[in-house]
């Protein structure tokens, strides 16, 4: 009795310790099958394009993934105020968010808003 107390006692901690391990082996988000406008983030703190064309204003759906090592967000401005309710963020290579917004005619800037990454910029082109 008293030996398999103690077998008991020793492997309980060993399947507790895995069950909490920290590693990062869940998939990241996979992004929908239709986007409006895809943005990636590559390495030198950019963004893929400088221009991400124009697009018809309404429901728009965009995906974001990280081509890049660190942190990055998505933001979106129109006159250089924020569009309410809307960041995207991708926290490390191989991650993907996706998210919709309603936008209506205008020119837009998509931002990266983490600290150091203001040369994160784009424009996009929402028409009516």
């Amino acid at each position: 009795m008293f030996r398999t107390l103690r077998i008991a006692l020793a492997v309980t901690p060993v399947a507790l310790l895995a069950s909490c391990s920290s590693g990062s082996s869940a998939p990241a988000e996979t992004l929908p099958a239709q986007v409006d406008v895809q943005v990636n983030a590559v390495a030198s703190l950019k963004f893929d394009k400088a221009d991400y064309g124009t697009v018809k204003a309404g429901d728009l759906v965009f995906g974001y993934s990280n081509q890049d090592s660190v942190r990055h967000t998505l933001i979106l401005a129109k006159d250089d105020v924020k569009v309410p309710n809307f960041k995207l963020v991708i926290a490390e290579n191989g991650s993907n968010d996706s998210g919709t917004v309603n936008l209506e005619a205008g020119k837009y800037s998509l931002l990266c808003d983490v600290p150091g990454h203001s040369n994160m910029k784009a424009t996009l082109t929402v028409e009516p």
